[in-house]
């Protein structure tokens, strides 16, 4: 079993920023919540990586069948439940680009289901909270 490290540092203020291999992410929080709002905050980030990860799904299909990606985009609503006060539902949307073969549509909807980061919400992974 292989393992991958993250080193979370705390740079000033509510900063607090991961290296992860040769990249720093920085994260903060907005100004009405004691930050900086000086980078996205850490839940902002995951958000994105479900967006990106489906994103990199869709494109990597196009690229394998030499389909064009100009125009195509991706948008992701995130719907808030105020009772349970959490997202209860994520409706990922890719706008095709013109000219895409209808025939690959379902296909391209299959791969973007694949996505890595869905898959570790959906069983999630065994968390393990120690302090020394």
């Amino acid at each position: 079993m292989s393992k991958t490290l993250l080193e979370v540092t705390f740079p000033g203020g509510k900063r607090v920023d991961a290296k992860i291999g040769k990249f720093t992410i920085k994260t903060d929080q907005p100004v009405w919540s004691g930050g900086e709002g000086s980078a996205p905050e850490p839940f902002q980030l995951f958000l994105a990586s479900i967006a990106t990860c489906a994103g990199i799904y869709a494109v990597s299909f196009c690229q394998s069948r030499e389909i064009n990606t100009e125009g195509m985009h991706l948008t992701m609503e995130c719907e808030w439940d105020d009772e349970r006060k959490r997202y209860s539902k994520f409706s990922i949307n890719l706008k095709l680009p013109d000219g895409f073969d209808p025939k690959y549509k379902k296909a391209i909807i299959r791969s973007m289901d694949l996505c890595a980061v869905k898959k570790h919400m959906i069983e999630p992974p065994e968390f393990e909270i120690t302090a020394t």
